[in-house]
């Protein structure tokens, strides 16, 4: 029987059955475990599956038997000196990221990480500003953001639960899609996928009155399936983005805006540091590229390829 992965708690994979809405829990035969030596996990929400049927009609189990190639996946590292990967969704169309300038606060460094790991991966990446209906004209650090993205060409949606602001075009922008929706804890991600479908009804908490921090209701990643078409995968709250290794000179490479110069630079293989002739550097003296954007960027590069 061929599926999906809809569900992941690292030692059953729920699998929902092709043109079907039967799920079956599932294990991984240990061949897998020892070909993806290098992950954390052998497979992931997003996947495609073929299992064996275990067990009696009323508690069926499953085998996973086979693996389908993937068209992309996003991984980050699991731990910062270590080697092992955490695979976090497979076979996406897009990521929608949200972010919350306040309550809570989302560092623009973690969104920088993010976009990092999904554009490496060829994943598409959009962002969400959620809870608009706390910000103003005036708010700075909202303005800093937005203006900063949306000049690069990132797409960007504007929502609230509490006033229904962009929940329509969001919709519309998912049907017949499948999105990873990942963010911090907090930042309202399962209270925004009930507001999609109200058929979904994921346990939300209020934030820490006393930290003004995130608070974690979704424990493992999960597949929703939105009712009137395209599916979203639900993320645990990530407090940060391990970056897999790449070369140094690679990193640039997704930070989109860096592109039109980096043919321009004296040397192929240039990190944008202090490399003689560089015309990333000479863009951002220009302003040209945001100062900010290309300091996330050095952080990256020192903190997490060294």
């Amino acid at each position: 029987m061929k599926g999906i992965i809809t569900k992941s708690t690292g030692s059953w994979y729920y699998v929902k059955i092709d043109n079907s809405s039967e799920i079956i829990p599932c294990r991984v035969r240990g061949k897998f475990r020892l070909q993806n030596y290098n992950t954390t996990n052998p497979v992931a929400v997003g996947d495609y599956v073929e299992i064996f049927v275990e067990g009696n009609k009323k508690e069926k189990t499953g085998i996973i038997t086979n693996i389908y190639d993937r068209k992309n996946a996003i991984l980050r590292r699991a731990t910062k000196s270590g080697a092992t990967y955490q695979i976090i969704a497979t076979n996406l169309d897009g990521a929608l990221l949200m972010i919350t300038p306040h309550h809570p606060y989302t560092p623009m460094g973690f969104v920088d990480r993010f976009i990092v790991l999904a554009e490496a991966y060829n994943v598409d990446v959009n962002l969400i500003f959620h809870k608009c209906d706390l910000y103003n004209e005036n708010d700075e650090y909202f303005n800093t953001l937005y203006n900063i993205y949306n000049q690069i060409g990132y797409k960007i949606f504007l929502t609230s639960i509490i006033t229904n602001n962009g929940i329509e075009e969001l919709k519309n922008y998912i049907k017949d899609k499948t999105f990873l929706l990942a963010g911090q804890s907090g930042v309202g991600k399962s209270s925004l996928i009930n507001k999609l479908d109200s058929s979904i009804q994921i346990k939300t908490q209020e934030l820490s009155d006393k930290y003004k921090k995130g608070r974690h209701t979704t424990t493992f990643a999960e597949m929703h399936f939105l009712c009137n078409g395209g599916d979203i995968i639900d993320t645990p709250g990530i407090k940060e983005f391990g970056i897999p290794k790449f070369e140094k000179w690679e990193l640039g490479h997704w930070f989109r805006e860096f592109k039109p110069f980096i043919s321009k630079c004296k040397y192929n293989n240039c990190t944008h540091v202090n490399e003689p002739e560089c015309a990333v550097i000479s863009a951002v003296e220009s302003g040209a590229i945001n100062p900010l954007r290309y300091k996330n960027y050095l952080n990256i590069l020192l903190e997490d390829l060294n």
